[in-house]
């Protein structure tokens, strides 16, 4: 059984929880502080990309704003020692945004301030996370992509430039997508503002 999105009359909304009207039925989704933020009030029409988790004892039915946050939600409960309430937690005090960058420098520490979090979980999210793309990132995308800019503009730009395609990467992204776009932009820019600037010309193509 798989629900890929909800659309419907919002009736609940509480923290940590959504419910959706389709058809008559209302879904209960656990969410994100994020995802509540996203939503309209009470009584008007709201849409959430759902993931339903099945174990021996649990089902649950979890929902999001954007595909983004499902895509980060994915990659968070794929971490051993990461449930979803953990997942859902995270992506209530940072965007999926704020997230790939997080992977894609490797800033563990950041993740500890996350309340339930410890140094060890935080550890094993960047590693396995950046595991998960290091056969397909910067480094060729780089090599390929940016070879001028790069050397052009030194090495900290080619950082930004290399952090920012992983990050983006982290969101679902493809190499073949985001490098196009990532070689027109000023390398001189922070990581955070090239994955801005890319997600909302990537936006802007749809």
């Amino acid at each position: 059984m798989m629900i890929y999105s909800l659309r419907g009359t919002l009736t609940v909304k509480e923290p940590g929880f959504a419910v959706i009207e389709c058809g008559g039925v209302g879904y209960g989704c656990r969410t994100s502080y994020n995802t509540l933020s996203a939503l309209g009030a009470v009584g008007s029409e709201a849409v959430m990309y759902t993931y339903l988790y099945v174990r021996e004892d649990v089902v649950e039915l979890f929902g999001f704003a954007t595909l983004r946050e499902l895509s980060c939600f994915r990659l968070l409960i794929s971490v051993s020692g990461v449930g979803p309430k953990a997942a859902s937690t995270i992506l209530s005090d940072v965007s999926p945004e704020q997230f790939a960058f997080l992977v894609a420098s490797g800033d563990s520490k950041a993740f500890t301030k996350i309340k339930g979090i410890g140094a060890k979980t935080a550890q094993r999210i960047v590693l396995e996370l950046k595991d998960k793309i290091s056969s397909e990132s910067t480094s060729g995308a780089v090599s390929e992509g940016f070879t001028g800019i790069t050397a052009s503009v030194g090495d900290s730009a080619s950082t930004s430039v290399s952090e920012a395609l992983e990050a983006l990467m982290v969101l679902g992204y493809s190499q073949s997508e985001v490098a196009p776009v990532l070689g027109k932009l000023d390398p001189q820019l922070s990581t955070q503002d090239l994955i801005k600037e890319t997600l909302k010309a990537l936006s802007a193509k749809k």
